[in-house]
C-alpha cells in the first residue's frame, strides 16, 4: 500500500494489538478475531529476531488487511516491510523520523501529557497514543495520565487518529469508553452552542480515532461492547484472553480499539 491506502486503512481501523513475536497461530488469531492493526513490539528482542518475525506479521497482516507497525527503529521498519514505525518521547522527533521514512510509512507517537498531545498534533505524525491510563509494567516507573487525559485528548484531537494506552482490558474499558464518551458530548455541546463558525479549535464531533486493547485506544468490537456494558475482550487465541500475564497493552482512540495480548 501507498501512503494514501494505508492512511485510509488507518481511518477505518478499530482494534490495535502490540504484542512481541507472537507465533503464527496466535497471531492469525487475534488478527481473524478483529484486529485491524498490529505492532511488533519486544524490547528483548534483537534486530535478527524481529526482522526474522516480520514475515510472518507481514503476510498475517496481509491476509487479513491489517495494518503492521514496528515499535521504536524507522530502519526496522523499513527493513521489515512495515507499514509504520511507532515512537516515543524518548525516540527521534517526528520530522526527522519523517525525513528518514518518506511520506508513505505511517508515524504513531506517544504521549504523556497534554503539552505532549498538543505538540505531537503539531507534527506529521499520522496517530497519537494518549497513556499511560494505568500504570503498566510495560511502561516501569511512568505514573498514570488518568481517564482526565483521555478526555483531554477525545476534546482535542479534531481528525487526527489518536489512541488511548496503558492498563487497558476487558475490566476497565468500559472506563474508558465513558470518559471519551463524556468528552465527546461536552464537545458537541459547546459546538452546538457556539455554531459551526464559533467551534473552539479540537472540540469533538462525534469522530475521534483511537482504540482499545491491552494498551489500545477506545472504539472498535471492544469498545461497542464496553459502550453496550458488556466485557471488552481481544483476539489472543482460541481462549480469547485479556493480557494480564504478560507485558500488554491497549490503547483506545474514540472510536477504536487496540489490545497486547499475554
Amino acid at each position: 500500500m501507498d501512503g494514501p491506502a494505508r492512511r485510509a486503512r488507518l481511518g477505518r481501523a478499530h482494534l490495535y494489538l502490540v504484542t512481541e513475536a507472537l507465533p503464527a497461530e496466535r497471531l492469525t488469531a487475534a488478527l481473524a478475531g478483529g484486529v485491524d492493526i498490529v505492532q511488533l513490539r519486544d524490547k528483548d528482542a534483537s534486530d535478527a529476531e524481529i526482522l526474522a518475525a516480520a514475515p510472518r506479521f507481514r503476510e498475517a497482516c496481509d491476509a487479513h488487511g491489517a495494518l503492521f507497525f514496528v515499535n521504536d527503529r524507522p530502519d526496522l521498519a523499513l527493513a521489515c516491510g512495515a507499514d509504520g514505525v511507532h515512537v516515543g518521547q524518548e525516540d527521534a522527533p517526528v520530522e526527522e523520523v519523517r525525513s528518514r521514512v518518506g511520506p508513505d510509512l505511517l508515524i504513531g507517537l506517544s504521549t504523556h501529557a497534554p503539552d505532549q498531545f498538543a505538540a505531537g498534533l503539531a507534527t506529521s505524525a499520522d496517530h497519537l497514543c494518549a497513556g499511560p491510563v494505568w500504570e503498566t509494567p510495560t511502561k516501569a516507573g511512568r505514573a498514570a495520565a488518568g481517564l482526565g487525559y483521555v478526555r483531554h485528548a477525545a476534546a482535542h484531537a479534531g481528525t487526527r487518529p489518536w489512541f488511548a494506552i496503558g492498563g487497558i482490558d476487558e475490566r476497565n474499558a468500559a472506563e474508558v469508553a465513558a470518559a471519551w464518551r463524556k468528552a465527546d458530548r461536552r464537545g458537541s455541546r459547546d459546538s452546538r452552542r457556539r455554531g459551526p463558525r464559533g467551534r473552539r479549535p479540537g472540540a469533538s464531533r462525534g469522530r475521534h480515532r483511537g482504540g482499545t486493547g491491552w494498551d489500545s485506544a477506545v472504539g472498535s468490537a471492544a469498545a461497542r461492547r464496553a459502550r453496550a456494558g458488556t466485557s471488552s475482550s481481544s483476539a489472543t487465541g482460541p481462549a480469547r484472553r485479556p493480557a494480564t500475564t504478560r507485558p500488554g497493552r491497549v490503547s483506545s482512540r474514540s472510536r477504536r480499539a487496540s489490545v497486547q495480548p499475554p
